[in-house]
């Protein structure tokens, strides 16, 4: 029996990006040095012949790199549109590439157990649907403008989890019967086995199966899933001089003056600083050793690009950065109007949530050659998790 699954990928996150103020898609940020997304597509390789992402392709081939997929195809509206569009593309294949079985999964869901992708696919045998669920423990209220309105009994109750398993002729034209009737409502899709008149098996889930939620469902399944993560600080401080006739880059952007300042690259301050400080926590030297100003290659060069680096080589690492807090030093020019385009511009270079950047600045008082406006000078500070 030849196996497809459908990865989905498709959804905003809403609660996730609520709880937690990410820019990201949830299925699309670091757990353990890799995407979300990535531990799913992992987990259920060794089972099937066939992975179809659904979603935004850019951002799933990027996650994706270097696993053998089918190309990735947008998703839609619903969830509903995003399982049908998948479906559509498995159809469109040769015959003999066409599944038998097909499962759905949820992107945000990273760790399954290898035996639970197993039992739904056994399951299938003898039903036309099977499910992953774990029986309901906690006793359940019905509330009503903030009071008990009833108690639920749990008996018989199970919480669905994903992949879900089905035979793939019955699942993509119970698909293509909704839309036909203009009926995207369904939850899951088992629900429209069910409605169907189908069986659908319940197999045994697992409460490590967790579908990336709150902020707390990321700290458990760092848990899961990485090794154990070790923090380490790291320092950095660099100092440049002003230069008639440059611009004047700090932490990104160009920050309106009349002078910039002296440098072999673009004598980005911040960013030369915040480099350093990574370096540091993961004991690889110092943005000299990575780039030296000696290579012409480097001369003028657009400092973003060290930044850049440094993110790849915590990734690389297996590590994920914690924070980073940058503190420039001069009289002029004021950083304040700056400090947030500042603090997004380095957010997206090292592909972290905002809230992870900290930009500031203080002056010298009127002391030395910062307080003399002779150059600028920068402190950074990086905490990074790594294995």
């Amino acid at each position: 029996m030849r196996v497809a699954a459908i990865l989905l990928a498709a959804g905003l996150g809403s609660r996730y990006a609520a709880a937690t103020g990410s820019t990201t898609a949830k299925q699309f940020i670091t757990l353990g040095g890799r995407p979300v997304i990535r531990h799913a597509a992992e987990a259920l390789a060794p089972h099937v012949a066939l992975i179809q992402p659904v979603g935004d392709p850019a951002m799933l081939e990027k996650a994706l790199e270097g696993m053998t997929t089918l190309s990735p195809i947008p998703g839609g509206k619903e969830r509903q549109d995003s399982v049908r569009a998948g479906l559509e593309a498995l159809d469109a294949l040769p015959d003999d590439q066409k599944p038998d079985l097909v499962l759905v999964h949820d992107g945000a869901r990273p760790y399954v157990p290898a035996c639970l992708i197993a039992d739904v696919i056994a399951a299938l045998a003898e039903h036309p649907g099977a499910i992953p669920a774990v029986p309901v423990a906690d006793t359940l209220k019905k509330g009503e403008n903030g009071v008990i309105a009833d108690t639920v009994s749990r008996a018989n109750l199970f919480r669905a989890q994903t992949p879900q398993g089905f035979r793939f002729p019955i699942l993509r034209d119970l698909h293509r019967a909704a839309e036909a009737k203009g009926d995207n409502t369904a939850t899951d899709d088992a629900l429209l086995l069910e409605s169907a008149g189908f069986s659908v098996a319940l197999t045994p889930g697992s409460e490590d199966n967790i579908k990336l939620t709150y902020e707390e469902d990321l700290v458990r399944l760092e848990r899961l899933i990485g090794p154990t993560l070790l923090p380490r600080t790291g320092f950095g401080y660099d100092v440049h001089a002003f230069a008639e006739g440059r611009p004047l880059i700090m932490c990104g952007i160009t920050i309106p003056y009349d002078r910039g300042l002296a440098g072999h690259s673009d004598a980005d301050v911040g960013i030369h600083a915040l480099c350093d400080a990574i370096y540091g926590a993961l004991a690889e030297g110092d943005i000299g050793r990575h780039f030296p100003p000696s290579k012409n290659e480097w001369k003028d060069a657009d400092s973003a690009r060290f930044l850049v680096h440094a993110g790849e080589l915590i990734r690389k690492k297996g590590g994920m950065l914690i924070n980073a807090d940058v503190t420039l030093i001069c009289e002029r020019p004021k950083i304040g109007p700056h400090a947030q385009a500042m603090r997004e511009r380095l957010a997206s270079l090292l592909e972290v949530d905002v809230d992870r950047i900290s930009v500031k600045a203080t002056t010298s008082e009127r002391l030395g050659f910062t307080g003399r406006e002779e150059g600028i000078a920068c402190t950074a500070t990086a905490t990074v998790l790594v294995p």
